[in-house]
């Protein structure tokens, strides 16, 4: 199965790597004013790709963060032992 994996991801990269040497020419983006920037096609595409991918990577870690806080919490306080009916008791009688 880690055989099949390997094979999956080297195969995406090749075929990534393919794309970029087929598509490695300039493109000029115009800029605000006369402000212009010329660009490879498949740097264009991975800053556009991580422009769109990192703010849902970070408010997926974030949310889960939150969750292992939450649930850490809960364990935290059911591993902690409920008080006896005896010392309850104690605690209710007024000291003479």
């Amino acid at each position: 199965m880690q055989f099949l994996r390997t094979l999956f991801w080297v195969l995406v990269a090749v075929l990534i790597v393919l794309f970029a040497r087929g598509n490695w020419f300039d493109v000029t983006l115009n800029l605000w004013g006369d402000l212009q920037a010329d660009i490879k096609v498949p740097v264009l595409l991975a800053l556009m790709f991580l422009l769109g991918f990192l703010p849902t990577f970070i408010l997926y870690r974030a949310r889960l963060w939150t969750m292992r806080r939450r649930v850490e919490a809960q364990e935290r306080q059911a591993s902690q032992p409920a008080p006896s009916s005896e010392a309850a008791v104690a605690e209710d009688s007024p000291v003479i």
